[in-house]
């Protein structure tokens, strides 16, 4: 049958052997035999130049995409062996996304915004608001909730958006250049803040070109023509702020 071996319990993803290929004249292998687990709790960063990979990886782990070749597992479930509807679903459960573009609805309050998933898995709306509200505290807004986009600044906006990844309690959060649109000292603090996210257990994975922002993950994977050029353990002493 040639499936995979399936994944241990103990990881939120596992790759083996994913290959995703894109027909534009001749085939292009944007990913190409990527074998790759991560744990639950873990803080893994993902690196390399443009054209490596980092966008595959991600849109295939937050079942955006699917493999051409390969098995991929979300929370235990193979998303190649999904439909389309099954899929959705999965990653309305199961992955929060942060993007440095924040991707807010610009009409709706800061709690409505963090709110809105829940609305899709049919979610009551005193639950959703309580749910909404409290994970704004999390990151610091609970003073905020009421405020438009607009109305914040682009560190607020920015924590808005990992409350919304947070709300539905995913099995892991992508974050896409999270700081990509924030000066140096903005994206430190939601370097800090997502630091502390981790601390409370949460599984993350973070594709950037940034060295500053991969140091704060445990571990970092280089990608290079579709392939995982090394892995590389970081040392964390767990005392720095």
């Amino acid at each position: 049958m040639g499936g995979g071996t399936g994944p241990d319990d103990s990881d939120a993803v596992v790759l083996e052997d994913v290959t995703k290929v894109y027909q534009l004249g001749e085939p292009v292998y944007a990913l190409d035999g990527v074998s790759l687990s991560v744990p639950r709790g873990s803080f893994t960063a993902v690196m390399g130049p443009s054209g490596s990979g980092k966008s595959t990886l991600m849109n295939l782990v937050g079942c955006l995409d699917t493999p051409t070749e390969g098995h991929l597992y979300v929370n235990g479930r193979d998303v190649t062996r999904l439909s389309d509807r099954e899929r959705t679903r999965l990653r309305g459960e199961s992955v929060g996304f942060v993007f440095q573009t924040f991707n807010l609805m610009p009409r709706l309050s800061a709690l409505d915004n963090v709110a809105l998933p829940l609305v899709f898995q049919g979610v009551g709306r005193r639950e959703r608001v309580a749910r909404a509200g409290d994970v704004l505290e999390r990151v610091g807004l609970g003073d905020r909730q009421q405020h438009r986009p607009n109305e914040l600044s682009g560190g607020q906006r920015q924590r808005v958006a990992i409350a919304r990844a947070l709300v539905t309690e995913p099995a892991i959060l992508l974050a896409d250049e999270p700081t990509g649109n924030l000066d140096s000292e903005t994206g430190e603090r939601i370097m800090t803040l997502v630091d502390a996210l981790h601390a409370e257990g949460n599984t993350i994975l973070v594709v950037t070109h940034e060295r500053f922002i991969a140091e704060h993950a445990e571990r970092v994977v280089h990608l290079r023509d579709g392939r995982i050029e090394r892995t590389e353990t970081l040392a964390r002493s767990g005392e720095a702020d």
